[in-house]
């Protein structure tokens, strides 16, 4: 089976590829990047991926499209639920590639993160899968997340320390502030 899966980074990568190549899925990765702020950070993260895409032989699928605005005006005054929209964003633009590149499936590499909401992530991907009409494979990764990060750092891979957007950069500096403002 041919499966687009949308790729958020390279360390989120490492695992699910491996797991989904030994369930002899054929394996095409595919970057949306539109919800990683700022910019710099998004080249950085496509520009590691690309790399490691390379080393691993994993086809890529890259979207150079950055609309920050669409982003921003989608989120401004609901950014206590950003994640709903970005995951919907995310996983529409891989099922429609999904579909017009004629692949079996589609799923993403969210589903390696412990910081994910995977039961909303699993909900949006078959909602979508049904109505554009290719289905979405949920497989939960996070049994692999020690080993996607040790692989990470051996590799010396560039590694984030926040999901992407401007929201959740923000957060990471001011979660340790607000517990020991309290």
């Amino acid at each position: 089976m041919k499966m687009l899966l949308h790729t958020c980074c390279a360390p989120c990568s490492i695992y699910p590829v491996r797991m989904l190549r030994e369930q002899n899925f054929q394996v095409m990765g595919f970057f949306y990047g539109s919800n990683i702020h700022p910019y710099r950070e998004c080249l950085k993260r496509r520009q590691t991926l690309s790399d490691y895409a390379a080393s691993i032989d994993l086809k890529l699928i890259i979207s150079n499209a950055y609309d920050l605005e669409h982003f921003l005006r989608n989120v401004v005054y609901r950014e206590k639920n950003r994640c709903l929209f970005c995951y919907q964003e995310r996983l529409r633009a891989a099922a429609l590639m999904a579909k017009s590149g004629r692949f079996d499936t589609f799923s993403t590499t969210l589903l390696y993160s412990r910081f994910q909401k995977h039961d909303t992530i699993r909900s949006i991907g078959h909602a979508i899968g049904e109505e554009v009409g290719i289905p979405f494979f949920y497989q939960d990764f996070r049994t692999g997340w020690k080993e996607g990060v040790d692989t990470s750092k051996q590799l010396g891979m560039y590694r984030q320390q926040y999901c992407g957007c401007i929201f959740s950069e923000k957060e990471r500096y001011f979660r340790n502030q607000e517990s020991t403002d309290a």
